[in-house]
């Protein structure tokens, strides 16, 4: 935990922000939604990430990359999923503002996470295997 802890803080400031001060709360935002489509897909799409990256975070002992593989698998289906449902109008019709307002706010803020973890992805494949944070030898 130690390691997963020091991983973090080494990171950027506006990164540590990013992460825990607006991408997780907003995916935590579902969980109140779940008698919705949108918040029943998106608490699917969370729980697939926190499913698959807290092994990976133990793992790489850290904020590695490769973090940014479940991403790709889950938000990419969700963001054409909510953008699908936001395009209907016969959706925007009957669904409450709350339950709108989550799908816009999930499609900008996992988009926005889907750009960065485009580029993650691409340089953990191409062998970027360090984990912030720890020295090289440390990581997986």
């Amino acid at each position: 935990m130690n390691d997963i802890w020091r991983s973090l803080r080494s990171l950027p400031l506006w990164v540590q922000i990013w992460v825990v001060g607006i991408l997780v709360p907003v995916n935590v935002l579902p969980f109140f939604l779940l008698d919705t489509r949108v918040g029943m897909a998106a608490a699917l799409a969370a729980l697939f990430v926190a499913a698959t990256n807290g092994p990976l975070m133990w793992i790489y002992r850290g904020m590695n990359k490769v973090l940014s593989i479940p991403h790709l698998i889950a938000w990419g289906p969700l963001e054409i999923y909510l953008l699908m449902l936001l395009a209907d109008s016969g959706f925007r019709a009957e669904a409450g503002a709350l339950e709108l307002g989550l799908a816009v706010l999930l499609v900008v803020i996992n988009g926005i996470s889907l750009a960065f973890d485009v580029m993650d992805s691409a340089k953990w494949v191409a062998g970027d295997r360090a984990t912030p944070g720890l020295p090289p030898h440390s990581s997986s």
